[in-house]
């Protein structure tokens, strides 16, 4: 058999020294270091794409004209619900995207399409929105090379199309 040797109390203060050191260490890693490693100190989670492909300009042009503007909802966090607009005959021109509420509205107030007046009416407070979405937050939309509607979702802006 062996002996079992005894822990002195050196050992044991060195045990608990060496332990804390190592969660001083962890901790310093933690607040210090990888903050100090991003620009912002904050860690960002970007899920998703900055723009939105809607599809070809002529057959979205054409739902448009047959069942009026189309709503796209935001599955990811509800908040930017927006309407795709064309306006006018010509494909590559008169395309507008826009918040699908008036700014402070809540979700069940989204705007519903009047076909007889060609206008958008808020059902929470029976309030007239041009078909252009005048006066709502819009959104950068563009016709590229190959006839693809593409719609800018990093944030509002002037809407705008592009030839071809």
């Amino acid at each position: 058999m062996q002996e079992r040797r005894k822990r002195t109390s050196r050992s044991v203060v060195m045990a608990v020294a060496g332990v804390a050191l190592g969660i001083v260490l962890v901790l310093l890693l933690f607040v210090v270091a990888i903050p100090a490693l991003t620009e912002s100190g904050k860690v960002e989670v970007k899920l998703g794409s900055d723009t939105y492909d809607a599809g070809s300009a002529s057959a979205r042009a054409q739902n448009i004209a047959d069942g009026g503007p189309l709503l796209f909802s935001d599955v990811s966090s509800g908040k930017r619900d927006i309407f795709l607009q064309h306006v006018g005959d010509d494909v590559t021109t008169g395309w507008y995207a826009f918040d699908a509420r008036r700014p402070g509205q809540a979700r069940n107030c989204t705007l519903s399409w009047q076909p007889s007046l060609s206008s958008f009416r808020d059902p929470c407070d029976g309030a007239t929105i041009a078909s252009d979405g005048t006066g709502l937050p819009a959104y950068p939309v563009t016709i590229t090379d190959k006839g693809k509607v593409i719609v800018d979702l990093r944030g509002e802006g002037a809407s705008t199309t592009s030839p071809k």
